[in-house]
């Protein structure tokens, strides 16, 4: 008899672990579309909740804006409605997986040109609201900060350093939607610097560099040019804070250009004979700025013991995180000071759908800011990246 109850036990528990398998077969993993338009990209990715990317879709506006010389915003508003639909239809196509089948879409609300993000924000409300989908609005920065962890396990806190195009801050990451904001640019951010001193030497007409961007093609120049050559003072060096400021560089820079064109006696718009070196000096300056902030912020975080005594961490993200030379500037600073440093591939470090889906997966995982299909939502073009704390530097 007692032989005979432990076989009826043994064979409930296998019927009822096979009960089990059958039923965790039987679900499905979640799935977020990402979509992302807050400047000159019109991206979209379907991602599950391991963050294996199932189809993306990009269009860069990149050659468009290069013609104009700068992005012009009812330009980029107009080559984001031409292409969004097309884009996300892509990304659908490519990971297999229809509407219905989405846990929730996620798309860039705010910070960003207001033209650009309100063309998303329309095309999302309409998507959701037809598919009746969960929707979470997506912090541009907060999605550039949180990338990484997609790659690689990063546990908070960690300290970020973002640097783009349109921005430029550090900031501590304590969580998916909780960061300490240490400083920020008071004026334009490195890449945009980068661009217009690009611009204003004309660097689109130099035969290495019709196809690339500002930023790219002063880095690419300035491999072999010699940085000694002109000496750019370090911006805001009696400021003792991590805030930046790159304005005053870039007229440091100009009063050289034109100080070189008179003594070459060419015409504003012809190529020097010095860009090279011009670049070279440009690019140290922005960086040794970039990674004295960088460095205080890092002796203000372990003063105050803001980062974890083991393993702690720096993750380096947005367009101008894509620099070589800026990398390594911020490898030596961290390897003296015992920090990790991290940065996503170059394809993740511009703004893309992928960052926006994994966002949207970290924080239908947390159950935090996940709104109703039926909800209003708005576009913010100007929104800080968590509470400021840079006055008590």
């Amino acid at each position: 008899m007692a032989r005979f109850d432990v076989l009826c036990r043994w064979t409930a528990c296998r019927l009822q672990r096979c009960r089990a398998h059958r039923a965790a077969a039987h679900i499905k993993p979640r799935l977020v579309l990402g979509i992302e338009t807050s400047c000159d990209e019109t991206g979209a990715a379907v991602l599950d909740e391991t963050g294996s990317i199932l189809g993306e879709s990009l269009h860069s506006q990149k050659e468009v804006h290069l013609k104009t010389g700068g992005i012009i915003p009812m330009v980029a508003q107009r080559l984001h409605k031409e292409n969004i639909s097309r884009v996300v239809q892509e990304a659908l196509d490519r990971s297999r997986v229809a509407p219905s089948e989405l846990s929730a879409v996620a798309t860039t609300v705010k910070p960003g040109l207001a033209l650009s993000l309100g063309i998303g924000l329309q095309f999302s409300l309409s998507f959701v609201r037809l598919h009746e989908r969960p929707f979470i609005p997506i912090h541009h920065m907060e999605a550039h900060a949180l990338t990484v962890r997609m790659l690689q396990p990063v546990e908070f806190p960690f300290l970020v350093l973002l640097v783009s195009g349109g921005h430029a801050l550090l900031s501590l990451a304590k969580g998916i939607d909780d960061f300490l904001l240490l400083g920020q640019t008071l004026d334009e951010a490195p890449g945009d610097t980068l661009d217009k001193v690009a611009r204003r030497l004309s660097l689109i007409k130099h035969p290495k560099c019709s196809s690339l961007s500002g930023g790219q093609a002063i880095e690419l120049l300035a491999k072999e040019g010699d940085r000694l050559k002109f000496h750019f003072r370090s911006p805001m060096g009696q400021h003792y804070d991590c805030n930046f400021s790159f304005a005053g560089l870039r007229n440091q820079v100009t009063m050289a250009i034109n100080k070189k064109e008179k003594e070459e006696g060419i015409q504003t718009g012809q190529l020097l004979s010095c860009v090279e070196d011009i670049a070279a000096a440009t690019q140290h300056t922005v960086a040794s700025h970039i990674a004295k902030r960088t460095h205080r912020a890092i002796l203000f975080c372990k003063a105050k013991g803001l980062l974890p005594q083991n393993n702690p961490t720096l993750v380096v993200s947005g367009g101008v995180a894509s620099n070589e030379y800026i990398r390594e500037m911020l490898r030596i600073v961290t390897d003296a000071n015992g920090l990790q440093l991290l940065c996503p591939p170059a394809k993740f470090c511009t703004d893309n759908g992928v960052m926006i889906a994994w966002n949207g997966v970290e924080r239908l995982k947390e159950g935090k800011g996940i709104l109703s299909h039926l909800q209003e939502v708005s576009y913010e073009p100007k929104a800080p990246l968590g509470r400021d704390i840079s006055t008590e530097m």
